[in-house]
């Protein structure tokens, strides 16, 4: 295998900062580091947010210097639904998103990543939507309002929720319809 390129160690860097994220953010519930949870609470945080950038930074730096690899296209959205999972769940365990919500978004990934797999036997490449695009914007402002649990924050925060599961579910079905061929039998 030839040296891996930069954007490609990004989204391998955020697949490797799920661990230390959900351990710090579990871990600070489950009183492993002590009574000062709000600290642990803040690093897991930092960590959240430096792998939601590196989502970002990745994506520009491969399209500008022409870096797409095949191993890029595979990894890059399978690290994304990774970290907002793991982000999901851990949030269900401390109570702080209401189970049924997760299951909504977790359900449309699986969805999509069904949709994409069938896309890929019929040789056809789907773009990401700016219905998408929204959605993970939300949903990863909508995490990182949950990790920082500020109770002044509490209406925003569920406000952002709606919005994130309202935009999951448009971006769903804007997805589907816009590629409803892939879905055709063609024998």
């Amino acid at each position: 295998m030839s040296k891996m390129n930069l954007p490609n160690k990004l989204t391998l860097f955020r697949v490797i900062l799920i661990v230390p994220f959900v351990v710090l953010l579990l871990g600070g519930q489950a009183g492993w580091f002590g009574e000062n949870t709000m600290t642990v609470d803040i690093i897991a945080l930092a960590i959240f947010i430096v792998a939601s950038l590196t989502d970002l930074i990745d994506g520009k730096i491969a399209r500008k210097y022409n870096l797409v690899t095949n191993f890029g296209k595979f990894m890059d959205p399978l690290a994304d639904k990774l970290l907002v999972c793991a982000a999901l769940i851990a949030l269900v365990e401390m109570g702080r998103i209401p189970s049924w919500a997760v299951i909504i978004i977790i359900s449309r990934e699986f969805i999509i990543s069904g949709f994409r797999l069938i896309a890929s036997d019929n040789n056809v490449v789907i773009a990401a939507s700016y219905w998408g695009k929204f959605k993970t914007t939300f949903q990863m402002v909508m995490v990182c309002l949950m990790i920082a649990n500020i109770p002044q924050l509490q209406l925003l925060t569920d406000i952002v929720m709606w919005i994130a599961l309202v935009l999951t579910v448009v971006s769903l079905i804007d997805y589907l319809v816009k590629n409803r061929d892939v879905m055709k039998d063609t024998k």
